[in-house]
């Protein structure tokens, strides 16, 4: 299924812009939602005058990496991306079928692999996971407009 560019492609329509896109299964999922998050928010910045940083899009690309790779891990079947601007953030959800929400574990330097929700967590504003329908969707939402000392990300992820 081809991604939807609500507000962007076509005449615009009302309300903030949006994307919404099934994710085929594999591993190009990933890589592919990477490629649909920088282009959504080159159009936001381009077509919708919205500014947008490249720390902030940077950001989001490693959100929505994060995100639909634990999707891709722990979760068989479909894998849905949103990105839609509201107000001065960028909301990033994932949902998947797995309705198991996902825990941060403890803290760990020794630990190899398994810190992405800790990095979602960190660089996110606001976080949250929720069960819905027959599985999950988690949330981050990330500033679109940088911090005066040049930080996009405000580190207070809930």
């Amino acid at each position: 299924m081809e991604p939807v560019l609500l507000g962007g492609d076509r005449a615009p329509e009302p309300g903030p812009p949006r994307l919404t896109a099934d994710l085929e299964p594999g591993g190009g999922r990933i890589a592919h939602a990477r490629h649909l998050t920088a282009g959504f928010l080159d159009r936001v910045r381009d077509e919708h005058g919205v500014p947008v940083s490249p720390r902030v899009a940077q950001t989001a690309v490693l959100v929505v990496s994060e995100l639909v790779t634990n999707a891709h891990k722990y979760a068989p079947g479909p894998v849905l991306l949103d990105l839609r601007v509201t107000g001065d953030t960028v909301d990033v959800a994932v949902w998947d079928s797995d309705p198991v929400l996902p825990v941060a574990r403890a803290a760990d330097p020794g630990r190899v692999g398994q810190h992405g929700l800790e990095i979602v967590r960190a660089v996110a504003d606001d976080f949250e996971a929720r069960r819905e329908g027959a599985g999950k969707r988690v949330v981050a939402r990330i500033r679109l407009a940088e911090d005066a000392d040049g930080g996009g990300d405000g580190g207070t992820a809930r």
